[in-house]
Protein backbone atom coordinates (compact mmCIF):
# COMPACT_ATOMS: atom_id res chain seq x y z
CA UNK A 1 0.00 0.00 0.00
CA UNK A 2 3.20 2.52 0.60
CA UNK A 3 6.55 2.49 -0.97
CA UNK A 4 9.37 4.49 -0.15
CA UNK A 5 12.15 4.40 -2.30
CA UNK A 6 15.30 6.05 -1.62
CA UNK A 7 13.71 9.60 0.10
CA UNK A 8 16.03 12.02 0.79
CA UNK A 9 14.85 15.89 1.96
CA UNK A 10 17.26 18.26 3.03
CA UNK A 11 16.59 21.45 3.88
CA UNK A 12 18.23 25.16 3.60
CA UNK A 13 21.05 23.04 0.80
CA UNK A 14 24.13 25.05 0.49
CA UNK A 15 23.69 27.64 3.76
CA UNK A 16 24.74 27.97 7.20
CA UNK A 17 21.29 26.58 8.32
CA UNK A 18 21.51 23.28 6.14
CA UNK A 19 19.66 20.25 7.33
CA UNK A 20 19.56 16.77 6.37
CA UNK A 21 16.51 15.75 7.50
CA UNK A 22 16.25 12.17 5.42
CA UNK A 23 19.05 9.87 4.45
CA UNK A 24 17.84 7.53 1.82
CA UNK A 25 14.56 6.23 3.83
CA UNK A 26 13.41 2.67 2.14
CA UNK A 27 10.06 1.23 3.87
CA UNK A 28 7.35 -1.09 2.71
CA UNK A 29 4.03 -1.08 3.99
CA UNK A 30 1.48 -4.28 3.36
CA UNK A 31 -2.34 -3.44 3.72
CA UNK A 32 -3.94 -2.95 6.66
CA UNK A 33 -0.30 -2.48 8.65
CA UNK A 34 -0.80 -0.69 11.75
CA UNK A 35 3.02 0.98 11.87
CA UNK A 36 3.73 3.50 14.99
CA UNK A 37 7.30 4.99 14.34
CA UNK A 38 9.17 6.38 17.03
CA UNK A 39 12.68 8.40 17.43
CA UNK A 40 14.44 11.40 19.22
CA UNK A 41 14.01 14.91 18.31
CA UNK A 42 15.07 14.94 14.70
CA UNK A 43 15.32 11.98 13.96
CA UNK A 44 13.17 12.38 10.70
CA UNK A 45 9.89 10.92 11.60
CA UNK A 46 7.47 14.38 10.62
CA UNK A 47 9.31 15.10 7.98
CA UNK A 48 8.46 11.38 6.52
CA UNK A 49 4.96 11.81 6.96
CA UNK A 50 5.09 15.66 5.56
CA UNK A 51 6.95 13.67 2.70
CA UNK A 52 4.48 11.18 2.37
CA UNK A 53 1.87 13.90 2.15
CA UNK A 54 3.14 16.39 -0.28
CA UNK A 55 3.92 19.04 1.96
CA UNK A 56 6.86 19.85 -0.17
CA UNK A 57 8.58 17.65 -2.79
CA UNK A 58 11.64 15.58 -1.89
CA UNK A 59 14.97 16.11 -3.38
CA UNK A 60 15.41 12.36 -4.36
CA UNK A 61 13.37 9.25 -4.21
CA UNK A 62 9.99 8.00 -5.08
CA UNK A 63 6.55 7.43 -2.55
CA UNK A 64 4.16 4.92 -3.78
CA UNK A 65 0.96 5.01 -2.80
CA UNK A 66 -1.21 1.57 -3.75
CA UNK A 67 0.47 1.46 -6.85
CA UNK A 68 0.23 5.37 -7.68
CA UNK A 69 3.59 6.93 -7.99
CA UNK A 70 2.35 10.05 -6.36
CA UNK A 71 6.53 11.72 -5.74
CA UNK A 72 5.60 14.65 -8.00
CA UNK A 73 2.11 15.63 -7.14
CA UNK A 74 1.18 18.14 -4.85
CA UNK A 75 -0.31 17.66 -1.23
CA UNK A 76 -4.04 18.55 -3.07
CA UNK A 77 -3.69 15.75 -5.03
CA UNK A 78 -2.41 13.40 -2.83
CA UNK A 79 -5.37 14.09 -0.33
CA UNK A 80 -8.20 11.62 -2.17
CA UNK A 81 -5.41 8.87 -0.45
CA UNK A 82 -4.74 10.09 2.67
CA UNK A 83 -6.15 10.68 5.95
CA UNK A 84 -3.99 12.49 7.98
CA UNK A 85 -4.45 13.62 12.05
CA UNK A 86 -1.82 16.38 13.22
CA UNK A 87 -0.42 17.05 16.73
CA UNK A 88 -2.72 20.38 17.29
CA UNK A 89 -6.40 19.52 18.02
CA UNK A 90 -7.44 22.66 16.56
CA UNK A 91 -5.90 22.08 12.94
CA UNK A 92 -8.44 19.48 11.38
CA UNK A 93 -11.91 21.26 12.17
CA UNK A 94 -13.26 24.05 11.22
CA UNK A 95 -14.16 26.00 14.59
CA UNK A 96 -17.28 27.96 14.13
CA UNK A 97 -19.29 24.88 11.92
CA UNK A 98 -21.24 22.48 13.30
CA UNK A 99 -20.36 18.48 14.26
CA UNK A 100 -22.52 17.32 11.93
CA UNK A 101 -21.12 19.99 9.21
CA UNK A 102 -17.54 19.49 10.07
CA UNK A 103 -18.56 15.75 9.17
CA UNK A 104 -20.43 16.41 6.14
CA UNK A 105 -17.62 18.03 4.37
CA UNK A 106 -15.11 15.10 5.39
CA UNK A 107 -17.90 12.90 3.85
CA UNK A 108 -17.55 14.33 0.82
CA UNK A 109 -13.73 14.78 0.05
CA UNK A 110 -12.66 13.79 -3.16
CA UNK A 111 -15.99 13.67 -4.14
CA UNK A 112 -18.20 16.14 -7.21
CA UNK A 113 -19.58 18.78 -5.21
CA UNK A 114 -23.35 19.79 -5.98
CA UNK A 115 -26.19 22.11 -5.51
CA UNK A 116 -28.17 20.41 -2.57
CA UNK A 117 -28.64 20.55 1.01
CA UNK A 118 -25.08 20.04 2.81
CA UNK A 119 -26.33 17.67 5.73
CA UNK A 120 -29.33 14.95 4.74
CA UNK A 121 -31.18 13.01 6.91
CA UNK A 122 -29.34 9.39 5.72
CA UNK A 123 -25.58 11.60 6.67
CA UNK A 124 -27.30 12.55 10.35
CA UNK A 125 -28.27 8.73 10.73
CA UNK A 126 -24.16 7.71 9.43
CA UNK A 127 -23.13 10.63 11.68
CA UNK A 128 -24.33 9.00 15.03
CA UNK A 129 -23.97 6.08 13.90
CA UNK A 130 -20.00 6.73 13.56
CA UNK A 131 -19.33 8.60 16.56
CA UNK A 132 -21.03 6.27 18.95
CA UNK A 133 -17.49 4.55 18.31
CA UNK A 134 -15.85 7.73 20.03
CA UNK A 135 -17.41 7.04 23.19
CA UNK A 136 -17.49 10.85 24.02
CA UNK A 137 -21.45 11.38 23.93
CA UNK A 138 -20.95 13.58 20.21
CA UNK A 139 -23.33 11.83 18.78
CA UNK A 140 -26.21 13.99 20.97
CA UNK A 141 -24.75 17.11 20.06
CA UNK A 142 -24.78 16.88 15.76
CA UNK A 143 -25.45 21.13 15.95
CA UNK A 144 -22.92 21.98 18.63
CA UNK A 145 -20.37 24.15 17.23
CA UNK A 146 -16.85 22.67 17.17
CA UNK A 147 -14.96 25.47 18.77
CA UNK A 148 -17.19 24.57 21.71
CA UNK A 149 -15.54 21.30 22.15
CA UNK A 150 -12.66 20.15 24.56
CA UNK A 151 -9.32 19.75 22.61
CA UNK A 152 -9.42 15.75 23.21
CA UNK A 153 -13.16 15.79 22.00
CA UNK A 154 -11.78 17.71 18.50
CA UNK A 155 -9.02 15.64 18.88
CA UNK A 156 -11.27 12.57 18.13
CA UNK A 157 -13.43 14.21 15.82
CA UNK A 158 -10.54 14.75 13.71
CA UNK A 159 -9.72 11.23 13.74
CA UNK A 160 -13.10 10.41 12.35
CA UNK A 161 -13.45 12.70 10.06
CA UNK A 162 -9.65 11.47 8.49
CA UNK A 163 -11.12 8.09 8.06
CA UNK A 164 -14.64 8.70 7.33
CA UNK A 165 -14.05 8.18 3.38
CA UNK A 166 -12.05 5.04 3.96
CA UNK A 167 -8.22 6.53 3.30
CA UNK A 168 -5.39 4.32 1.23
CA UNK A 169 -3.28 5.12 4.28
CA UNK A 170 -3.76 7.14 7.64
CA UNK A 171 -0.72 9.65 8.88
CA UNK A 172 -0.86 10.10 12.15
CA UNK A 173 1.53 12.53 13.49
CA UNK A 174 1.92 12.72 17.43
CA UNK A 175 -1.77 13.04 17.53
CA UNK A 176 -2.32 12.49 21.07
CA UNK A 177 0.90 14.51 22.01
CA UNK A 178 -1.23 17.78 23.26
CA UNK A 179 -3.47 15.75 25.56
CA UNK A 180 -3.64 15.27 29.22
CA UNK A 181 -3.43 11.51 29.68
CA UNK A 182 -6.51 10.40 30.60
CA UNK A 183 -7.57 12.09 27.34
CA UNK A 184 -4.95 10.76 25.49
CA UNK A 185 -5.61 6.77 26.03
CA UNK A 186 -9.15 7.59 24.90
CA UNK A 187 -8.14 8.72 21.41
CA UNK A 188 -5.89 6.12 21.59
CA UNK A 189 -8.54 3.59 22.14
CA UNK A 190 -10.59 5.21 19.33
CA UNK A 191 -7.55 4.97 17.08
CA UNK A 192 -7.19 1.55 17.23
CA UNK A 193 -11.33 1.08 17.19
CA UNK A 194 -11.52 2.59 13.94
CA UNK A 195 -7.92 1.81 11.91
CA UNK A 196 -9.02 -1.98 12.93
CA UNK A 197 -12.52 -2.26 12.19
CA UNK A 198 -11.80 -0.97 8.84
CA UNK A 199 -7.96 -2.59 9.09
CA UNK A 200 -6.54 0.91 7.66
CA UNK A 201 -2.48 1.46 6.68
CA UNK A 202 -1.67 3.26 9.09
CA UNK A 203 1.71 5.10 10.15
CA UNK A 204 1.30 6.36 13.76
CA UNK A 205 4.16 8.53 14.84
CA UNK A 206 4.27 9.41 18.69
CA UNK A 207 7.03 10.12 21.66
CA UNK A 208 5.58 7.55 23.77
CA UNK A 209 7.64 3.75 23.93
CA UNK A 210 5.01 2.44 25.50
CA UNK A 211 2.45 3.65 23.17
CA UNK A 212 4.82 2.36 20.32
CA UNK A 213 4.75 -1.13 21.81
CA UNK A 214 1.49 -1.35 22.77
CA UNK A 215 -0.55 0.09 19.59
CA UNK A 216 0.06 -1.45 15.67
CA UNK A 217 1.47 -4.88 14.74
CA UNK A 218 4.72 -3.15 13.38
CA UNK A 219 7.39 -0.58 15.46
CA UNK A 220 10.17 1.58 13.44
CA UNK A 221 12.36 3.15 15.24
CA UNK A 222 14.20 6.39 13.16
CA UNK A 223 17.47 8.05 13.73
CA UNK A 224 19.29 10.77 11.64
CA UNK A 225 17.54 10.58 9.08
CA UNK A 226 16.73 6.84 7.97
CA UNK A 227 15.21 3.44 9.73
CA UNK A 228 16.89 2.30 12.04
CA UNK A 229 14.94 -0.67 13.72
CA UNK A 230 11.89 -2.77 12.17
CA UNK A 231 10.06 -5.12 14.87
CA UNK A 232 7.04 -7.18 14.05
CA UNK A 233 5.36 -10.38 14.54
CA UNK A 234 6.14 -12.42 18.05
CA UNK A 235 9.32 -10.21 18.46
CA UNK A 236 6.96 -7.12 18.54
CA UNK A 237 4.44 -8.62 21.29
CA UNK A 238 7.33 -9.71 23.68
CA UNK A 239 9.25 -6.45 23.22
CA UNK A 240 9.55 -4.02 26.45
CA UNK A 241 10.86 -0.61 26.82
CA UNK A 242 14.33 -1.40 27.99
CA UNK A 243 14.47 -3.94 25.26
CA UNK A 244 13.77 -1.22 22.58
CA UNK A 245 16.50 0.79 23.92
CA UNK A 246 19.31 -2.03 24.28
CA UNK A 247 17.87 -2.68 20.35
CA UNK A 248 18.51 0.51 19.43
CA UNK A 249 21.79 0.90 20.91
CA UNK A 250 23.37 -1.63 19.55
CA UNK A 251 22.33 -0.85 15.92
CA UNK A 252 23.33 3.06 16.22
CA UNK A 253 26.20 2.72 18.44
CA UNK A 254 24.82 5.51 20.57
CA UNK A 255 22.67 5.96 23.70
CA UNK A 256 18.30 7.10 22.73
CA UNK A 257 18.61 10.91 23.77
CA UNK A 258 14.78 11.97 24.15
CA UNK A 259 13.81 12.85 27.54
CA UNK A 260 10.27 13.38 25.89
CA UNK A 261 10.21 9.56 24.72
CA UNK A 262 12.13 7.87 27.48
CA UNK A 263 9.32 9.84 30.72
CA UNK A 264 6.41 9.17 28.50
Amino acid sequence: MLELKDVCKTFNAGTVNEKVALRGVNLTLEEGDFVTVIGGNGAGKSTTLNAIAGVWPVDEGSIIIDGIDVTGLPDFKRAKLIGRVFQDPMTGTAATMQIEENLALANRRGLRRGLKWGVTNDDRELFVEKLKILNLGLEDRLTAKVGLLSGGQRQALTLLMATLQRPKLLLLDEHTAALDPKTAEKVLEATETIVNSQKLTTLMVTHNMKDAINHGNRLIMMNEGHVVLDIKGEEKKHLTVEDLLHQFERVSGQEFASDKALLG
